[in-house]
């Protein structure tokens, strides 16, 4: 078997194309991941899903946004509508130990929700620490606006979904809380001295450094690389991501086609890779970007390959919780709210 080029793919719409097919064949993605497009009911999602795993012969890693609020991809009536992080956290201001235990529900059932279809990663916990005034592209995304609060809330989430048997993705390291930009649409540059991100911004990383995968943020740190966003940037990945917090997992990239990234796709692609990032992320399915991609985009190999097959090792057995109690006990702790 060949090995797989190290990147993400989305696809276009809700089931493969032909071209698609002959595509994910040839270029033998890492991985993929959905988005609301590929989304119609619930028999569709498990066939997308097996559709694309057997283009590529092997029970690769699919992903999906799936926190809750308005970052929620599968939706009613499919699945119920989660709140956002926002009101997580909220409960955990009023009473810590219902907080933490909401979290956990919380992701617990996005883990019997997604398992059904065969998605086994979700993009989840988000773990930057919004300051005051800073752009609402994370917003109420985020469990709070101190770091003790989302580290907390975060490894609630993230046990949350490994005991029911999916893989979590930390983002956005080293932190998109300090963003005055949509990362999506301009590049968010953040000015404060690095011992201010080492006291507010890090914090959440370094306690969870142990997790295996990471998506970076597309946001310029002029205190560590003035020239480079996060995600393209080796200062910002050697020096904090990789020796400072200490992370040595898989490092996914954000989406290569926000516009903070300059360039063109393949440029992106290139710069992604050069920059020490371990995975291009490519998300909107779109063919002419997608081939860009895999044109600038090398096999998995050497440190890569080894983080990337810890991952693939590292996908634990489901527990033996209860769907229907948890299910009961989290939409009483909202019903109110």
């Amino acid at each position: 078997m060949s090995e797989s080029k190290a990147m993400i793919l989305g696809c276009s719409g809700l089931k493969l194309t032909d071209e698609e097919k002959a595509f994910f064949r040839a270029e033998r993605p890492w991985g993929f991941i959905l988005f609301g497009r590929n989304i119609s009911e619930a028999q569709q999602i498990a066939d997308l899903v097996a559709e694309l795993r057997e283009c590529v012969g092997w029970h690769a890693p699919v992903l999906i946004d799936q926190e809750g609020g308005r970052v929620q991809r599968i939706r009613p009536p499919i699945l119920q509508h989660y709140p956002p992080g926002q009101a997580l956290g909220d409960l955990y201001r009023r009473d810590r130990a219902l907080g933490l235990r909401a979290a956990w529900l919380m992701s617990r059932l996005h883990a019997f929700d997604l398992r059904r279809f065969g998605i086994n990663v979700d993009c989840l916990p988000v773990l930057d620490v919004p300051v005051e005034g800073s752009n609402n592209v994370i917003g109420n995304r985020a469990y709070g606006g101190d770091p003790a609060t989302v580290t907390a809330m975060g490894r609630a989430a993230a046990e949350g979904l490994k005991a029911g048997g999916l893989l979590p993705v930390m983002k956005h390291m080293p932190g998109h809380g300090r963003g005055f930009a949509d990362s999506h649409l301009e590049l968010p540059v953040v000015t404060v001295s690095r011992e201010e991100l080492q006291a507010h911004d890090f914090p959440p990383f370094v306690a969870m450094k142990d997790e295996l995968m990471a998506m970076t943020c597309h946001v310029v740190f002029t205190a560590i690389d003035p020239d480079n966003p996060a995600t393209t940037s080796r200062k910002v990945i050697d020096q904090v991501i990789r020796t400072e917090i200490g992370f040595q997992g898989l490092l996914l990239s954000d989406d290569t086609s926000m516009n903070a990234l300059s360039g063109t796709i393949g440029e992106r692609a290139a710069n992604i890779i050069a920059g020490g990032c371990d995975i291009v992320l490519h998300c909107n399915g779109h063919m002419d970007e997608m081939r860009e991609v895999v044109a600038n985009v090398p096999p998995l190999t050497g440190a890569a390959r080894k983080r990337a097959r810890i991952v693939e090792d590292g996908f634990p057995a489901p527990d033996a919780t209860d769907e229907a109690a948890i299910r009961a006990e989290f939409d009483a702790m909202f019903a109110t709210a």
